[in-house]
């Protein structure tokens, strides 16, 4: 990582995940930038990654953690992420796959490049993520590997099969993965969040304006969730409270797939 690339501050020393550090990828906005600024406010030493260089810098100035460049299809990024970030800190003891994208398409209106570009992003990125970060916290005999899943890995969700073929795949990459680390004390789970208000409900949005309105009708507990709602679900099993859980799906959804 060349210096340009890179934003750091000092953190907090207390909090329910005092003295841990935490990769979280996709961070400079949405979802992966609430679940930075919290673990930050409970004492992590974040680190957060994204193509999104300019955003990713000004969210790491304004939260206090450090930011890299990083692409998670690219193996190479990936090893570059693990070594910056034990060359800065010693170790890391969470990753937080959250870095995806969301595309709409069909079965019949998904082109072969548009597949191949969410399969690299949701589903790659995640295997790398687990294999990078995997290697190092198995020789650390410690670790709690995050996943960040949907609801549409959970059901089927016609209009967008290759963002729901992603998400089912990460659910099961969870699960094998979860059972082949559990004996080095590294935990990996899965997040399947509902309908979350971020930029990417914006492309519901796109699709139609009334879209937001006939959504929320759907939710049992007829609201939209908050980036906050999903960032307070990924603290709990990136702390310790959750010592006993691994290869297990976590559903933040308000009752949607109930």
């Amino acid at each position: 990582m060349s210096s340009d690339q890179i934003v750091t501050h000092p953190t907090a020393q207390s909090g329910r995940l005092a003295n841990k550090v935490a990769i979280i990828t996709g961070g400079a906005r949405g979802q992966g930038e609430s679940e930075a600024g919290l673990f930050v406010q409970h004492g992590a030493t974040v680190v957060i990654t994204d193509v999104l260089e300019a955003e990713g810098m000004a969210t790491a100035a304004r939260l206090g953690c450090t930011f890299l460049r990083h692409d998670v299809t690219q193996e190479d990024d990936w090893a570059a992420v693990v070594a910056t970030t034990l060359e800065m800190h010693g170790r890391f003891d969470v990753l937080v796959n959250n870095a995806g994208i969301f595309p709409v398409g069909g079965v019949l209106d998904t082109t072969l490049a548009a597949w191949e570009r969410v399969i690299a992003i949701n589903q790659t990125g995640v295997f790398l993520g687990m294999q990078a970060a995997g290697r190092h916290m198995v020789t650390q005999r410690a670790g709690s590997i995050i996943n960040i899943s949907s609801i549409a890995g959970l059901q089927g969700t016609p209009g967008f099969h290759g963002y729901g073929a992603s998400k089912w795949a990460v659910r099961g990459m969870t699960k094998s993965a979860a059972k082949e680390f559990a004996a080095f004390g590294v935990r990996v789970n899965s997040v399947h969040p509902g309908i979350i208000d971020t930029p990417m409900l914006q492309t519901f949005e796109e699709i139609s304006p009334e879209i937001r309105g006939a959504v929320v009708g759907r939710i049992p507990n007829g609201r939209i969730a908050e980036a906050l709602d999903v960032a307070n679900l990924v603290l709990y099993l990136a702390s310790d409270e959750s010592s006993y859980s691994t290869g297990s799906e976590f559903v933040v959804d308000g009752g949607w797939t109930a």
